[in-house]
């Protein structure tokens, strides 16, 4: 016979009893770089910009001011450059008997837990600038999932190896080696 007992809210096991893991120390150098690389495309943008206009309307004497656009750098790179900041600490991830816990947020808290069980494949992918500084994004699958059901990036590029390794143990893959 099928029996269900309820479980109290006091039995139920604590999240702040999670010893949670911090994100790879370069990850915070990565997404500061990352930041610089943008600002610098878009302030590159915006030169180019004006000169096409200098160019296109000077036989009008028309000189259109960008200077506006000009403004948007700081309003673009201030936040850019401070939130990894306010970020990268919130971040961690938590390699469990049965499961991987990954939280993050600062506005929205967001703790995931992924059981080994319903894991079907896991995906270690790193970018270029990514290689360069060591680092790898672990990407776990489930069933029923049509995208990548959990994705925590900022490992190490040995951590997020080992992991994967353990994960398809834990859940009776074959593994391959890299």
């Amino acid at each position: 016979m099928f029996e269900n007992p309820e479980i109290s809210a006091d039995e139920l096991p604590r999240v702040s009893t999670v010893h949670w893991l911090g994100m790879d120390r370069q990850f915070l150098r990565f997404l500061l770089v990352q930041a610089a690389l943008g600002v610098i495309f878009v302030s590159i943008g915006i030169g180019v910009l004006q000169q096409i206009f200098n160019i296109a309307f000077a036989e009008e004497d028309i000189h259109l001011k960008l200077g506006m656009l000009w403004f948007l750098i700081p309003v673009i790179a201030a936040p850019t450059f401070i939130w990894p900041l306010i970020s990268v600490p919130r971040k961690g991830y938590a390699v469990r008997a049965k499961d991987i816990m990954y939280k993050s947020g600062v506005f929205w808290h967001t703790v995931t837990a992924i059981p080994f069980n319903r894991i079907q494949h896991v995906e270690k992918s790193s970018t270029p600038l990514e290689r360069r500084f060591q680092l790898a994004t672990l990407q776990l699958f489930t069933a029923g999932g049509s995208g990548g059901d959990l994705k925590i990036h900022g490992l190490s590029a040995d951590n997020a190896e080992k992991l994967r390794f353990f994960i398809l143990n834990k859940v009776g893959a074959s593994v391959e080696q890299h």
